[in-house]
């Protein structure tokens, strides 16, 4: 592997890795700006590198994964991130290529300016103007389900502009079905009294406004929500029916305010980069005396027609830019050094640092990243150094104050053995990642295989949580995620906090799992580098188990989306004898899927269609089934299961209360499917 490859390797593991320690356990490692930075990195090594490009880098793709105490809520239209910027370069640049990309000759392109909130982006989805759904942005694609939550927030009447808001919309010209997306937030003197209770109380306070918006937000009691002083901004559309779409975003922004939901007073239609800069320089000024904490601005092309003319990335919108403010500095000193263990082992550097308050919030860690990290800094145990905060979480150490340092300064020496196993610690050849040679004998990585194994993007697994399979692990109960299926009721029922009904349900939701896809089943295997995306590729072109154990590194790369360093995980991931014995195991048990779908020349199917192949099918109303065991029911026979209903949907499967979804698929004239027609249909008993 070249030093270029595992650069990239190594850049993508942290970065998917405080992707989800910030969009699913609201417990960030690391400073926004620090994660920007890395993000930076890894954009200009593909750029340089394409042949290395993947659809599940990062750089490809928005947040986080979907929490489990949630249901899932799939994005009619998905919700990008958006591309951040630093300096004002960066501005004249994506001005430039507006310009070029709508064809302006002459003239300055009108732009609207707004804070950039710090808190929790989310989608409310109105029909018939009442709100019948709200989701958080998730991984873009698909977001927690926080509808009540939301109705309380709605409900109370807090807006960003104090002007309240209803579960609702107001005025005549309401659409058939609005989606409006918006930051929920909360606001410093909020913050403060809220921390000031919750101490009164000897209950946990938030580190900041912005965690502690997001952890209200994410109760599975919506009374705790209510109680909390949370506040919505919208300021954009997702999916729109039955009501034309204003010409500007301008427009649309007084839209959205005229249907009663809160917008911000600080937004302001600007012209240039000039204008955008203006803009940018007042906010900076006004930062501080904000009543609600901000991280930058943002800029956005007002006209509807150019913003879909300049379209997309992958990741984020080409007509929106974010600027971020300077980050907060202080200095502090290394208290010591420590070494965490990731899923496919790789050994990252943590420096514990003496707490220091910094931008509104004391920390105490900031991630080094690797070895390289930390011989570019030199950082040594016993150092002052400058950190820096470019966001409400953990801080990045920017140098090292070589004036302050002690005679009994200690370097940091690369570590021979694995701080949890002992096994031995390996690198590759060019020694930019460090990993644990134990594979799941450590029992790091093994626990966060099982735990990968679970997870809903994996075999979907409900019920079986982080301290069950430590406890199963450390009982030794299970070894492997094979063993999982192994497990009876009896064994569970013993356990801490597991009585005989929660042990019925996690042993129903085991056999349940054993139903799944070939792209599930790949990803579920922790197939370092193999994300969501690469295993659907994967399972697209070879659809069967044994093809893809026998192809060689040639044939892998053969693939779209599928570069060496891929390739080379993949073989190698299967060539190891116990993997292939886990797999074995998995399929002795009954893990299975669909057969594959084998096109003859003339385009038709000889082998394993179903009624619901390539097709795009919504749920509604209420099944007799869970939703999840319905939607993978769908998903194992070829269907792709959606959201929000549009002309392109093919089937709507409809349970009691159906509501508005039902009466909308009449209206699109989309085949209506009760329970009984599905299940035949899918020849389910």
């Amino acid at each position: 592997m070249s030093k270029a490859q595992a650069q990239i390797v190594a850049l993508r593991e942290q970065l998917e890795y405080h992707n989800y320690r910030y969009h699913v356990l609201d417990d960030p490692k690391i400073t926004d700006g620090e994660f920007d930075h890395l993000m930076g990195q890894l954009q200009s090594l593909e750029a340089v590198h394409p042949e290395f490009a993947s659809a599940d880098s990062p750089t490809q793709k928005v947040g986080g994964a979907v929490a489990k105490t949630f249901s899932e809520v799939v994005h009619g239209v998905p919700m990008h991130s958006l591309a951040n910027a630093f300096a004002d370069e960066q501005i004249e640049k994506f001005d430039q290529r507006a310009r070029e990309r709508v064809e302006l000759q002459d003239g300055l392109i009108e732009y609207v300016a707004e804070v950039k909130l710090d808190g929790l982006a989310v989608s409310l989805r109105f029909e018939r103007g009442w709100l019948v759904q709200a989701a958080t942005r998730g991984d873009g694609r698909s977001g927690e389900n926080i509808t009540h939550n939301m109705r309380q927030v709605l409900a109370a009447g807090r807006g960003g502009s104090g002007e309240g808001g209803a579960t609702h919309l107001r005025g005549t010209s309401i659409p058939q079905v609005l989606e409006v997306r918006g930051e929920v937030f909360m606001r410093k003197d909020d913050f403060r009294k809220l921390n000031q209770s919750q101490r009164e109380q000897d209950a946990k306070t938030f580190v900041n406004p912005r965690n502690a918006a997001a952890g209200s937000l994410r109760q599975l009691d919506p009374a705790v929500t209510a109680a909390r002083p949370l506040q919505l901004c919208c300021y954009a559309l997702g999916e729109v029916v039955g009501a034309p779409i204003p010409p500007t975003h301008w427009e649309v922004v007084e839209w959205i305010a005229r249907l009663g939901l809160p917008v911000s007073s600080l937004a302001q239609r600007v012209v240039g980069v000039a204008g955008c800069l203006e803009y940018y320089a007042e906010m900076l000024q006004r930062r501080a005396d904000l009543p609600f904490d901000i991280d930058g601005v943002v800029y956005k092309v007002s006209r509807m027609d150019w913003q879909d003319a300049l379209g997309h990335t992958a990741r984020a919108p080409r007509w929106a830019l974010a600027h971020k403010f300077p980050a907060q500095e202080e200095t502090t000193v290394v208290e010591g050094i420590e070494l965490q263990v990731g899923r496919t082992g790789a050994i990252t550097p943590v420096a514990r640092l003496k707490p220091v308050f910094v931008g509104g919030a004391t920390v105490s860690k900031a991630t080094l990243h690797n070895w390289d990290e930390i011989a570019r800094l030199d950082v040594r145990i016993g150092d002052s150094v400058i950190v820096r905060r470019a966001g409400d979480v953990i801080p990045e150490v920017v140098s090292v104050i070589a004036a302050k340092r002690l005679k009994g300064a200690r370097k940091c020496k690369f570590p021979r053995k694995c701080p949890v196993c002992a096994s031995t610690i390996v690198r590759a050849r060019d020694g930019v990642i460090p990993r644990c040679s134990g594979g799941l004998h450590c029992p790091a990585q093994r626990r966060e295989n099982i735990k990968h194994f679970a997870s809903r993007a994996a075999m979907d697994i409900e019920g079986l949580g982080d301290k069950l399979v430590a406890q199963l692990i450390d009982g030794g109960q299970i070894a492997n995620v094979a063993d999982l299926y192994a497990l009876s009721a009896a064994q569970l029922a013993g356990l801490e906090r597991m009585g005989e009904k929660s042990a019925a349900n996690l042993i129903a939701a085991l056999d349940n799992s054993k139903r799944t896809t070939l792209a599930r089943f790949l990803y579920a295997l922790g197939i370092p580098l193999v994300g969501v995306a690469t295993a659907e590729t994967l399972a697209a072109h070879l659809p069967s188990l044994e093809g893809l154990l026998a192809a060689s590194e040639e044939a892998l790369q053969e693939i779209p989306d599928v570069g060496p360093v891929v390739a080379e995980s993949i073989v190698a991931f299967f060539r190891e004898v116990h993997n292939r014995q886990v797999i074995d195991k998995l399929i002795a048990v009954g893990v299975a899927w669909p057969p594959p779908v084998v096109a003859e020349a003339d385009g038709e199917t000889t082998a394993g269609p179903t009624p619901f192949t390539g097709k795009t099918v919504v749920l509604t109303g209420a099944l007799s089934m869970p939703r999840t065991e319905a939607k993978r029911i769908l998903q194992s026979l070829g269907a792709r299961v959606v959201g929000s209903i549009s002309n392109k949907t093919d089937y709507v499967i409809v349970g009691e209360n159906a509501g508005a979804k039902a009466e909308q698929a009449e209206a699109l004239q989309v085949t209506v499917l009760d329970e009984d027609a599905f299940l035949r249909m899918a020849e389910v008993d």
